[in-house]
């Protein structure tokens, strides 16, 4: 079992972390450790934010939320944007609530960076350049995505393995840091993270086998077409909420409004949804993983395990 690090002084706030992939069973977790150990949930789960979006995104029932306090869940409506600056002052403002009030503030879900930045902050960087984007803008155009890819490989290799080869928003960005500061956008980010922010963390992953994992995705999905998801998202659409633009235009909301065009029949329509949520655990298994700080847990002692754990954690930081 992991070794816990005390040596930084009590006046510090304590906050834990839960992470893993989508179906992974982090909320049943947290549960089980809120209850057992004085905690209060803070989601960093980037779809939970929206109101109306309940079976689609796994948000917790009315009754665990009676059972525990939950903070960042229904904070949006569909069309009200929530970036991850915004979120990383929310969740601050939360957990320094939870600690006032000296309960233990328990942070859960399977947004990477939404997490990365309650433990590490947000780096903002130089202000946007009209004139810088607009001539990549034409490049790309004239020459293709993929040839700005190939000349941020040549100035950040490592920024390029992180950004897709179509993701021209973050590549130009990348591109549009080093000219304005003449340093890399990782070498921003790596001084960045070593800023004091105040916490002390601890991380725990939730580790299924694969094929697990996969099975669990496919039930839980079809479990929220049961519960009345295609409802759910009839009921988004009419009342004006577009599901071409995010929030909507997510993983199974995307799915089952095709569906309701009659685009897709809805065993295709929840065959695409589960493939896509699939292919989500992945990523967010690979982006984890980069995280040296995680200690992952076995699955089958994942309860036991984590309230050991946490239960130290919270207890030396308050001595």
């Amino acid at each position: 079992m992991a070794q816990i690090d005390a040596s930084v002084g009590p006046a510090r706030i304590a906050v834990g972390f839960i992470v893993g992939p989508t179906g992974a069973g982090k909320s049943a977790l947290a549960m089980a450790v809120t209850e057992r150990l004085n905690c209060e949930i803070v989601n960093a789960d980037s779809r939970q934010f929206y109101r109306g979006m309940d079976l689609g995104t796994a948000k917790p029932s009315a009754e665990d939320r009676a059972r525990v306090p939950h903070h960042l869940i229904d904070v949006r409506d569909p069309d009200e944007s929530l970036d991850v600056a915004e979120f990383a002052q929310l969740a601050r403002a939360a957990i320094d609530e939870i600690a006032a009030r000296g309960r233990n503030p328990l942070v859960v879900g399977g947004s990477g960076l939404y997490l990365r930045v309650i433990r590490g902050g947000i780096f903002r960087g130089p202000a946007a350049s009209m004139e810088i984007r607009y001539r990549l803008a034409k490049i790309a155009a004239e020459q293709g995505v993929a040839h700005l890819h190939q000349r941020l490989r040549e100035i950040d290799p490592e920024s390029a393995n992180r950004i897709g080869v179509n993701d021209l928003y973050r590549i130009a960005r990348a591109i549009e840091v080093f000219e304005l500061t003449g340093e890399t956008i990782t070498a921003h980010q790596q001084r960045h993270r070593f800023a004091d922010i105040g916490y002390d963390t601890f991380t725990v992953g939730v580790e299924v086998e694969r094929k697990k994992l996969y099975d669990a995705i496919d039930t839980r999905f079809d479990a929220m077409v049961a519960a009345g998801l295609v409802e759910e998202v009839r009921a988004l659409v009419e009342a004006g909420y577009s599901p071409d633009k995010p929030p909507l235009s997510t993983i199974g909301y995307k799915q089952m409004a095709a569906h309701l065009r009659g685009e897709l029949a809805l065993a295709d329509a929840v065959a695409l949804a589960k493939q896509e949520s699939r292919r989500l655990a992945k990523r967010q298994l690979t982006w984890f993983r980069r995280e040296p700080e995680i200690v992952w847990l076995d699955p089958e002692r994942g309860v036991q395990d984590a309230l050991a754990l946490f239960e130290k954690f919270f207890r030396r930081r308050q001595n």
